[in-house]
């Protein structure tokens, strides 16, 4: 189950079996200003992942943005849900509608510049 609105969005799934993942996930994003990287999005995820809690928060500059299923992926991988599950993003619809909203949030439009040192 996948629930977005703007600024938030929710992922549940349940486990069928013992060998089977579970989690809830949430989360909330929003524009803010970084000293260095300047303007981008913040990031917070917290729920649980196979019935512990987890918290976690990432900031991404602007040029960056539009890479934060990789993120998401890599924070549920660090709370144990296991690479061929990792990938929370199934539910496109949701995605496509989270990278359309950080996309107007952010003003940004194609052919925006890319930073070179965040190329690497």
């Amino acid at each position: 189950m996948a629930k977005f609105e703007p600024g938030h969005m929710h992922i549940e799934r349940h486990a069928l079996t013992n060998d089977d993942v579970s989690y809830n996930i949430y989360i909330d994003y929003e524009v803010t200003q970084d000293p260095k990287e300047g303007k981008g999005m913040l990031f917070k995820m917290h729920g649980t992942i196979f019935d512990k809690p987890f918290e976690e928060s990432f900031y991404l500059p602007k040029d960056q943005a539009y890479n934060f299923a990789s993120n998401f992926t890599k924070v549920v991988e660090k709370y144990g849900i296991p690479k061929i599950h990792s990938q929370i993003g199934s539910n496109h619809k949701y995605y496509d509608e989270m990278f359309e909203d950080v996309r107007v949030q952010l003003n940004m439009q194609s052919g925006d510049p890319v930073k070179p040192e965040h190329l690497g």
